[in-house]
């Protein structure tokens, strides 16, 4: 029995060393700076007691660079499975307190059984970033690595969702694994990530930057758009990873989440016959209109601070997980541009994968004019919108508020691509193009012989006459093209009894090896 006592002693002391990472000293440090360790991460993450850990003893196998003298159990990233509301997750937390959490060699094998086993078990991978970048004393064998996640990253794509939070330093290679991911949190003031440093972008291109310009939260957020959502501390990104599960199926094989809901499918409100205004030149805020319809008001927003004239998000109608794509008529009249119809094919694709039905509200002008948007690419950006929708065989709802005009009308969910059902508002106008613009193509012969108030008053029957022509719903029911023209106040009833249709829906493409999305 000693000799039993004395072996459990030594697995005890080892955990013990394990869970102590670099050392009191660098925890401290850590907590210096406000943020967790990797162990508190996945404890405050997942529900109590649920994690189990796969390679506590793992450590790197390099002798160079005094390597030799830095042997740590876990060596620097802490790998296993937990539940999250009672779901299965699998998790890794990256160790900054064990060599700056830099990826070498056994480091990145951890990470790619974990992701193995997600694949292989259909469940959510939850990356927690916090590293230096590549182990430089290993060399070939970290940057080898890298490669080895990335390509697991991709093989993962579609599969089973991924979420990445940075919550530290992610540079160099390091910042394509979260890109390759369907989500990526940020938190102010810690986090940040860049391709290339402060240091190196001063020698390269003279620019004076700091770490949080170049790539801190809210640039990511705000400019570049790899952010999806911006905290203000940790504690925040695990509370929002949390909700974010709520939304989604464990993997592509599993349906729509579906939860009890004691919200009336048949709540009528009445502000909606009133949100559009009356003057079709004035804004209001589509978001209104959103968390009228969904289920308890509750509506998660994805990447909210980018493209903001499009909203893109999660929400529910009664318990039924669904994607929400809308124009925001507050933010650019809702003009599709390059920022915004990249953000909405890359939502629509992530819906389509994961088996969720898309519900979309329409208020678009067109798309936006100018040379920045077609040096910029408007052309593909746009093509990739459609694309996603075209492609996308998950039930597809969609409601005309106001302004559908042009090619834009096409894009959003149109009938033409294989929108389910399509309903329109009685303040709908289905058209070409607005009224103003119509008349001034229309007649612009006529109007070149008029002036003053007579061109005025020319103007004004003829944008009249085309605004009853067709500015208005009716002639696209007409057409099959609008399958009801339903009352505002009643859109949340239309769209629970349509998705409650659709729940069997099987539709599919063509056999293909990949469709080439205009990139």
């Amino acid at each position: 029995m000693a000799g039993i006592e004395d072996k459990l002693l030594e697995l005890h002391a080892l955990r013990e060393q394990a869970r102590m990472g670099g050392g009191e000293q660098r925890i401290d440090v850590q907590h210096g700076k406000g943020k967790f360790t990797a162990r508190e991460r996945i404890e405050r993450l997942l529900d109590k007691g649920s994690f189990e850990e796969f390679d506590m003893f793992v450590t790197h196998r390099q002798q160079e660079f005094g390597l030799d003298k830095n042997v740590f159990l876990s060596d620097g990233v802490i790998t296993g499975h937990g539940t999250i509301n009672g779901r299965q997750v699998m998790i890794f937390s990256q160790d900054f307190t064990v060599l700056g959490g830099s990826l070498g060699e056994m480091f990145a094998k951890k990470i790619v059984k974990i992701m193995d086993y997600a694949i292989k078990v259909g469940a959510p991978v939850v990356g927690l970033n916090d590293s230096g970048g590549a182990r430089i004393q290993e060399g070939v064998l970290s940057l080898g690595g890298y490669a080895d996640i990335f390509l697991k990253n991709v093989m993962a794509s579609g599969v089973v969702p991924q979420i990445s939070a940075v919550l530290g330093p992610c540079a160099g290679g390091a910042v394509y694994s979260p890109a390759l991911t369907d989500f990526t949190l940020m938190t102010k003031g810690t986090s940040y990530m860049f391709v290339t440093g402060p240091k190196v972008v001063k020698t390269v291109t003279h620019e004076e930057v700091t770490a949080e310009e170049l790539g801190g939260a809210e640039v990511h957020a705000t400019k570049s758009g790899v952010a999806h959502f911006v905290t203000e501390d940790e504690d925040e990104t695990f509370e929002l990873i949390r909700k974010l599960l709520t939304f989604l199926p464990q993997n592509n094989m599993e349906e729509t989440p579906i939860v009890s809901c004691s919200d009336p499918i048949d709540r009528l409100e009445d502000d909606l016959n009133y949100v559009v205004p009356t003057d079709a030149n004035l804004p209001y805020n589509m978001r209104i209109v959103i968390e009228s319809v969904v289920d308890d008001g509750d509506f998660l927003q994805v990447r909210r601070q980018w493209a903001p004239n499009l909203i893109t998000g999660f929400g529910r109608f009664n318990g039924r997980a669904v994607g929400i794509v809308a124009n925001q008529p507050s933010v650019l009249a809702g003009v599709l541009d390059n920022k915004s119809s990249r953000k909405g094919a890359a939502f629509v694709r992530f819906c389509n994968a994961f088996n969720l039905p898309v519900v979309t509200f329409v208020d678009v002008p067109g798309f936006m004019p100018g040379t920045v948007q077609e040096y910029e690419g408007i052309i593909l950006n746009g093509a990739k919108l459609l694309y996603a929708y075209s492609e996308a065989t998950v039930p597809k709802i969609t409601v005309i508020t106001r302004k559908a005009y042009g090619g834009a009308y096409d894009v959003m969910s149109s009938k033409h691509l294989r929108g389910d059902l399509n309903y329109a508002w009685p303040t709908a106008e289905i058209a070409v193009m607005g009224p103003q613009g119509a008349v001034e193509v229309l007649y612009s012969k006529e109007l070149r012989a008029l002036e003053g108030e007579e061109k005025a008053a020319f103007v004004k029957e003829k944008e009249d006459e085309y605004r009853t022509k067709f500015a208005n719903p009716y002639n696209a029911a007409r057409n099959g093209y609008i399958d009801d023209v339903i009352e505002p106040r009643n859109t949340r009833f239309r769209i629970i009894r349509g998705l409650e249709s659709l729940a069997g829906k099987r539709d599919s493409n063509p056999p293909k090896k990949i469709g080439l999305v205009p990139l």
